[in-house]
């Protein structure tokens, strides 16, 4: 059991300050004013997780079907997969939902309101197969494995704390006047299967749907003794001041789970032959850390510019999708999409290899600093330009921010300032401004452009931990 209390000492050691209350309003119109909807979710292969760069998942891209419905942003707030945690989150106002499967129980609707069923699901007992099952008959294996809820009795059963089993497996002990001793631990439930798997513990109880797609990744397990009737799965809003977000959500759930697209989702999700491959890829961030293949190069780069990797990373995924000799129509190379002739300007061969098209998409970041570090004081704001920048090159964004401050906007403010202004570059009346250096442009693309890899980067941040230090790097 020493990888056990290992992981135990690891997550005892994860503190968290708590969040500090947030007295305003959390109903749908504080939302919409805020442009965005701040969720909870967990992190794991069905829920939320990074695959080749990509932020995935069922209760993800349900998040952002409802937030594409309300025309708002979508915020993911980590909370470690710590239950106690999300509750605490929600009821103090840090986030407006809890958007993964809770199991819909009365002890639970004390503390929060749930919306209609996302699912519904069962729970069963996670056990190891026995040594050598491959060889033994059908009736040989089912001797040897726990099928009545009677078995457990004297059993140690690890579950994650807080979560609904602990509730059924106290019910089930008290039934059959037989303890169970019920373990609880501050792991969530694809973290239990493994353990199973690996030998570390015996016996886990976890819901079917999350067992079931683990069960194709680790074929010892067996997840075929049911413990409970169908239970509803649900999201959780607070109980106050948010029930115009709830009646929306109700409405939305009912409407999107008759849906052919909800169907498809539930498929790609909790049916996919594909998830096997998926969970085992070195590109599945959860469990490698890597975006890409090309994670180690980024880093090294990452320092010439003072950027944090990962929103580095971010950028080249927006650019190339890490496919290092896609060419655009404009003739744009590589990881980075540089053009030649900027490469020839910096004195690289953009061709020779991703190594050379990363320095020069480097190159010409540090050229882009060098136009706006003393124009944009604030360093968050400072990136939005810079990336604006290298999409659209620095002319059309210095064009945006004249007619800004012309129109009386805030020539250092992005959002609603001087990304509105890089937008209205398609009208005569703006392009043709005296103080327009760079004529016509459509900035819709570049001010999506900066918004995706800034959303990107966030799921990152959520999944991947920052260095403790910098990378060091070879000299070039």
């Amino acid at each position: 059991m020493a990888l056990f209390g290992a992981f135990i000492m690891s997550c005892s050691d994860n503190h968290h300050k708590r969040p500090e209350l947030n007295t305003g309003s959390f109903d749908l119109d504080s939302i919409k004013a805020r442009g965005r909807l701040i969720a909870v979710t967990d992190f794991n292969s069905t829920d939320y997780f990074i695959y080749r760069g990509e932020p995935m998942g069922f209760h993800y891209e349900l998040l952002k079907a409802f937030c594409d419905h309300l025309g708002v942003d979508l915020e993911i707030v980590p909370a470690g997969n710590n239950l106690s945690e999300a509750f605490d989150m929600l009821n103090t106002g840090k986030v407006d939902l809890l958007a993964f499967g809770l199991t819909v129980t009365e002890s639970r609707r004390k503390g929060i309101q749930f919306t209609e069923p996302i699912d519904c699901t069962r729970q069963v007992l996670v056990q190891r197969k026995p040594h050598r099952w491959e060889n033994m008959t059908s009736t040989a294996l089912e001797g040897r494995l726990l099928r009545k809820p009677a078995d457990l009795a004297n059993k140690s059963i690890f579950v994650q704390k807080g979560s609904s089993p602990v509730e059924q497996l106290n019910l089930l002990s008290g039934k059959n006047n037989k303890p169970v001793n019920v373990i609880e631990v501050p792991f969530e439930s694809e973290v239990l299967i493994q353990l199973v798997d690996r030998g570390e513990i015996e016996y886990a109880v976890c819901d079917e749907d999350i067992a079931l797609v683990n069960s194709t990744y680790y074929p010892g397990i067996d997840v075929s003794t049911t413990l409970s009737a169908p239970q509803s799965l649900a999201w959780g809003i607070r109980k106050e001041n948010s029930q115009r977000l709830l009646g929306e959500l109700n409405r939305w759930i009912t409407t999107f789970r008759s849906t052919q697209t909800y169907a498809m989702l539930y498929a790609k999700y909790f049916k996919n032959t594909r998830s096997r491959s998926i969970i085992r890829s070195d590109y599945y961030t959860l469990s490698s850390g890597k975006v890409s293949q090309w994670d180690d190069i980024i880093k090294e780069f990452s320092v010439e510019i003072k950027w944090d990797w990962r929103l580095l990373a971010s950028l080249i995924c927006q650019e190339s999708r890490f496919i290092p000799d896609v060419k655009s129509r404009k003739g744009a190379y590589g990881l980075m999409q540089v053009m030649p002739e900027t490469g020839e300007h910096f004195g690289i061969d953009i061709t020779t290899s991703p190594r050379n098209n990363i320095r020069a998409g480097v190159k010409f970041i540090i050229f882009l600093h060098s136009v706006f570090d003393s124009k944009i004081t604030d360093e968050n704001e400072r990136i939005k330009f810079i990336l604006a920048a290298y999409n659209a090159g620095p002319g059309h964004i210095l064009d945006a921010m004249k007619l800004a401050a012309k129109n009386g906007k805030n020539p250092q403010k992005w959002d609603d300032n001087v990304a509105e202004w890089l937008q209205k570059k398609t009208e005569p009346r703006y392009y043709n401004d005296i103080d327009v250096k760079n004529g016509f442009f459509k900035g819709k693309e570049s001010v999506a452009f900066v918004n995706e890899i800034l959303a990107r980067y966030e799921h990152y941040k959520n999944i991947i931990p920052e260095n403790e230090e910098p990378i060091s790097y070879v000299q070039r």
